[in-house]
């Protein structure tokens, strides 16, 4: 999962959403990989969360459905 192309980024405000967010895509058997945010994101939070760009959107109507606040990047 580390091609540009094929992947989403989602960064976020503080490390205690995108571990939830991590918790949130386990539950839905989306598969994510914790990264570093890319520092051109301007993320506060040094934590992202990459996924399959075919399971993305899948992914963000989950974060909103659970009140987590995220930016999609990249």
């Amino acid at each position: 999962m580390t091609t540009t192309a094929t992947t989403a980024v989602f960064t976020f405000d503080t490390s205690h959403h995108a571990l939830w967010a991590e918790d949130v895509a386990g539950e839905r058997s989306v598969p994510v990989e914790v990264i570093a945010a890319p520092p051109e994101s301007g993320s506060k939070c040094d934590l992202a969360l990459r996924t399959l760009r075919a399971r993305a959107d899948e992914l963000e109507s989950a974060f909103q459905e659970e009140g987590i606040e995220f930016r999609r990047w990249g």
